[in-house]
């Protein structure tokens, strides 16, 4: 056993009462085994990944809860990681301890991103919700939409991105926040999909409060923050590629919570052999490509990791979120076309690996959406990765409220 391992079992049996209560969650936080790979100064024990994985390991093997949630596979933590990119990139000290650590105890247990709005989705920029200082400086009053939300109806908090100052370009009038979720000024209004599941929402803010303090970077650098953010979701989204299949239900109708984002290679060729077509060049070509995808992959994740330590917010995480989608999509096509005509059904009793399989083909057009769309992606890479030049911009340098003149003017040709 790693001197890492043997410290964090010998502390879980110094210190486990025995009771999975706020007060044990909070000793774990205090010595660092929340989420260990983060900085001391972010509630961490500047570990390596590796050796949080070791802290883990530990917790597992004790069978105590709580432990190195930094490393806990993406799906069930990314509500944490996302607002703690924000908070240990730009939050005050007050706001650490404040917002993140109820965030790492699951005192607030939940939460959702309110980015995406009827009218701003892949250029998120745009949006229209308003966040305005109220007379006494001490809130933000906020109006608008949002909607895709998934957990929004059951989050306790939220990740938001709202309008501060319409007399500047897009981007420069942008504030982040972290707002309560449960108060009367939101509306949570369930979208129902293709799957039969209702995960997603819009959200309808009507005079809405925030406080001023849980404003993170300042006012005009939600942007910013916005970035470490969405990098922690792509870098995420792009190593659900590299881990095996999570058997866990989720979903209101008892959804698969697997997809083929947890397919390993070895499960298309367990796939395969069922379907008596292991012999098939075709399909043996199939698993080859989606296995040299998920190798490729696996290889640029390494070095986003590499780039995030050592000069932040890696652009590498917009291939692995491309990456992503083209596994994801592979993979469920792959399994569809082994099944047959049973792939027909959507029935969970009668015929559950049909019904996963066709389920995972249906949420694949989610993963190219949600997090950045693909066609998003694919301009990050091309002006970040390749520095290809950008397309026209219209509105570059432009009050926002002025850009749908601005766009008019250059769709009519004048000057």
């Amino acid at each position: 056993m790693s001197s890492i391992y043997n410290e964090a079992a010998e502390w879980i049996t110094d210190n486990w009462s025995g009771t999975d209560d706020l007060a044990w969650r909070n000793r774990i936080v205090d010595a660092g085994y929340g989420v260990p790979s983060w900085a001391p100064e972010n509630f961490g024990r500047g570990y390596t990944r590796d050796q949080a994985r070791e802290v883990l390991r530990a917790f597992d093997d004790a069978g105590v809860p709580g432990g190195a949630r930094d490393v806990a596979p993406f799906s069930e933590v990314s509500w944490l990681l996302l607002p703690g990119a924000a908070l240990t990139d730009y939050g005050t000290a007050e706001q650490k301890e404040r917002l993140l650590r109820p965030m790492i105890t699951r005192e607030w247990d939940l939460g959702c991103l309110l980015y995406s709005e009827p009218g701003a989705g892949s250029d998120l920029a745009s949006i229209q919700t308003t966040a305005e200082l109220s007379g006494d400086g001490e809130n933000y009053i906020l109006n608008g939409q949002k909607v895709w939300t998934t957990n929004g109806h059951r989050a306790t908090f939220a990740i938001l991105i709202a309008r501060t100052n319409w007399d500047v370009p897009k981007h420069a009038g942008i504030s982040l926040f972290i707002v309560p979720m449960q108060q009367d000024g939101v509306e949570v209004v369930p979208v129902r999909q293709m799957t039969g599941d209702s995960e997603f929402n819009e959200v309808f803010l009507t005079d809405a409060v925030v406080p001023a303090a849980n404003l993170i970077g300042g006012e005009g650098n939600g942007w910013k923050v916005l970035q470490s953010a969405l990098g922690a979701e792509r870098r995420g989204m792009g190593e659900m590629a590299q881990v095996g299949r999570d058997t866990v239900e989720s979903g209101e109708n008892g959804s698969p919570a697997s997809s083929p984002l947890f397919t390993r290679s070895d499960d298309l060729v367990e796939a395969a052999r069922a379907a008596d077509r292991l012999d098939d060049p075709v399909i043996v070509d199939e698993i080859m490509k989606i296995h040299t995808w998920r190798l490729t992959n696996d290889w640029t994740q390494a070095r986003a990791k590499m780039e995030n330590r050592s000069r932040g917010a890696s652009p590498l995480a917009s291939l692995g979120k491309l990456a992503n989608s083209r596994i994801l999509h592979g993979a469920s096509d792959l399994e569809y076309r082994l099944l047959g005509t049973r792939g027909l059904q959507y029935d969970k009793e009668g015929d559950p690996d049909a019904y996963r399989t066709s389920y995972d083909m249906m949420m694949g057009f989610f993963n190219s959406v949600g997090g950045g769309t693909d066609q998003i992606q694919r301009n990050i890479i091309s002006e970040r990765v390749l520095g290809l030049p950008r397309g026209a911009q219209p509105d570059k340098g432009v009050p926002f409220r002025d850009v749908r003149k601005a766009v008019n003017r250059s769709l009519s040709g004048e000057k």
